[in-house]
């Protein structure tokens, strides 16, 4: 395991919000989408199954007050939105992509410990 810095497990280190504010669901498939490419806020919409508008939009607009993704108005008619990463944002692209194929690479184990917590009858732990 890392040696992490001890700042981070106080309770007034300012990381812990920018962690829950990247790790966030919709924050990392956000970024997942826009480390490919831009998109407009409607295409990200359609592209993230099940993200409501209100979601999506208060999490873009935390992105953004990070200086992870930029928003851009295009002088089109009617007027659309194209958010994108920063230069900051990109710097996020390694490690989102490892936890990506992390994940993928291990649901089935994960699904199987899910499945034995289940039938030992221990409840449940979703969150």
């Amino acid at each position: 395991m890392p040696d992490f810095d001890g700042r981070i497990f106080r309770a007034d280190c300012g990381s812990r919000l920018l962690l829950d504010q990247l790790a966030d669901k919709w924050s990392v498939l956000i970024l997942a989408v826009l480390c490919a490419e831009p998109q407009r806020f409607n295409s990200l919409k359609r592209r993230l199954e099940g993200v409501t508008q209100k979601a999506l939009t208060q999490a873009l607009r935390r992105l953004e007050r990070n200086g992870i993704v930029e928003r851009r108005v295009l002088p089109v008619s009617p007027v659309a939105v194209e958010y994108r990463m920063t230069p900051l944002g990109h710097t996020l692209k390694q490690p989102f992509e490892a936890l990506s194929a992390w994940t993928l690479a291990h649901l089935p184990e994960v699904e199987a410990a899910r499945q034995a917590f289940d039938e030992r009858g221990e409840g449940s732990a979703e969150a």
